[in-house]
């Protein structure tokens, strides 16, 4: 196969070149359909700015000594994924690394793997004769010692170039994780092929592609979480509330990023809705086609709503508080931004984005079942006083709008206790500090790199 290596040692000029790269977030970064996690690095990355207000005397030393100490018993592949980790998820890296125990790794290579996957899927310069076979065949390249793929022209193509590398920690990872991963990648490579010549048409369609990109993600994550015995076995058995999970993260991203999506020649907005309102999608970008834009938007909002109910049940069930704090904070970030999004022109006209401080307050509340259906409710809210009276969409809105309310109101009575040693303040603070550290580390890497390949030295 072309591109294709089969002896890939691992490069340092690919460390170089990435930790010598300004601050992510300063340039568009490509999409990445991966885990509807882009919504969740994204908002940790503004949360986690460094700004005065989280840098105490001494943050950096202790800090760096927490990310330090928790890589010194790893082997050196494994860090090399945690490099790579932090090089492609940006600041979602430290919430990856609060996770508990042997899950902690686990999730880091399923996130890996399925960002090579990605990278394969995103990037145009590969024809769909060579696309398609790999897809299919990527988790098939887990079981291979030395395939890697030395052709891509993406910005995360490391992630490929040094796949031996993370495929060796995959095999590395025990039986029941690797069959999870496996598993997932095979299938979401089926779904992915499927989609590369074919738009989304209908809204079963849009759900099957979300399926595809997000949702097989919610459902190997909480098989994961049920493997390493952090939560019961129904956790991972649900795969209908898993499901719902991925793609009300991954709504949130295509409805978001309907701008840029067209700005670079992608469409992810269903048919079936836009058709409603517009000859063609690119209208809508036009102001003399802004009220028939915000009907479609407002229409796509309500459909994304509709899975805030499983949402709700599925965190619900989760007992271990990091595993809660990883689900949960992506989660209140995508409804705070549904909220911002809900009737605003400014989805077809620039960027739209929650607040740094907004950011920051969900990250440190969401740590309890309480408190994440009051951030619902509350942004629910701000959503119902902004329907329309000739919304097109008014009555489907105002209807999942009370059943959203209706489970952000049920008693907490029966709600499971999370086991943790740390107050779950505690918790977002230490992703915070985590998520801060991790830059500071690797500009430090990369300054003594630079040091190191000066001459005389």
């Amino acid at each position: 196969m072309a591109g294709a290596c089969w002896k890939c040692p691992a490069t340092l000029s690919v460390f170089k070149r990435s930790l010598s790269v300004a601050p992510r977030g300063c340039s568009s970064a490509p999409r990445q359909h991966v885990l509807g996690w882009r919504l969740g690095e994204w908002s940790l990355q503004e949360a986690a700015r460094p700004s005065s207000a989280f840098k105490p005397v001494g943050f950096y030393r202790r800090t760096a000594f927490f990310c330090l100490s928790c890589q010194e018993s790893m082997s050196q592949s494994l860090r090399t994924c945690y490099l790579y980790l932090n090089q492609t998820s940006r600041s979602f890296a430290a919430v990856i690394q609060a996770l508990d125990g042997e899950l902690r790794h686990a999730v880091c290579i399923f996130y890996l793997v399925l960002r090579a996957l990605d990278t394969v899927e995103d990037d145009m310069s590969i024809p769909l004769d060579k696309k398609v076979p790999i897809l299919k065949e990527f988790h098939t390249f887990l079981y291979q010692d030395e395939w890697c793929y030395t052709e891509s022209q993406q910005k995360d193509r490391q992630v490929l170039e040094d796949f031996p590398t993370i495929s060796q920690e995959f095999r590395n990872l025990a039986q029941e994780y690797r069959d999870v991963i496996s598993d997932i990648c095979h299938r979401m490579g089926v779904g992915m092929a499927e989609f590369l010549e074919k738009k989304v048409g209908t809204m079963k369609e849009w759900d099957l592609y979300c399926h595809y990109v997000a949702g097989l993600v919610g459902i190997g994550l909480s098989q994961l979480f049920s493997a390493s015995k952090l939560e019961d076995p129904e956790v991972g058995q649900d795969t209908e509330l898993a499901n719902s999970m991925g793609l009300f993260l991954q709504k949130t991203n295509i409805i978001r990023d309907y701008l840029e999506d067209m700005q670079e020649g992608r469409a992810f907005w269903p048919q079936e809705a836009w058709s409603q309102f517009a000859g063609c999608l690119e209208d809508f970008a036009k102001p003399e086609k802004l009220e028939s834009a915000l009907c479609c938007l407002n229409l796509l909002v309500t459909d994304a709503l509709r899975h805030v109910p499983d949402v709700i049940a599925y965190l619900s069930c989760l007992r271990n508080q990091s595993i809660f704090n990883f689900c949960a904070i992506p989660q209140v970030m995508a409804i705070a931004t549904l909220s911002t999004c809900y009737n605003n022109p400014m989805v077809f006209q620039g960027v739209v984005k929650i607040r740094k401080g907004q950011a920051v307050t969900l990250m440190m509340e969401a740590t309890n079942m309480r408190a994440v259906q009051m951030i619902i409710a509350q942004y629910s809210q701000q959503i119902l006083q902004k329907v329309s009276l000739c919304d097109p969409s008014r009555d489907k809105t105002l209807n999942i709008l009370a059943v959203v309310r209706e489970k952000s109101a049920l008693s907490q009575s029966n709600l499971p206790t999370r086991t943790h040693y740390l107050s779950p303040m505690y918790l977002s603070a230490a992703m915070l500090l985590a998520a801060l550290s991790w830059q500071y580390l690797s500009t430090t890497a990369a300054q003594a790199q630079g040091t190191g390949n000066m001459p005389g030295h």
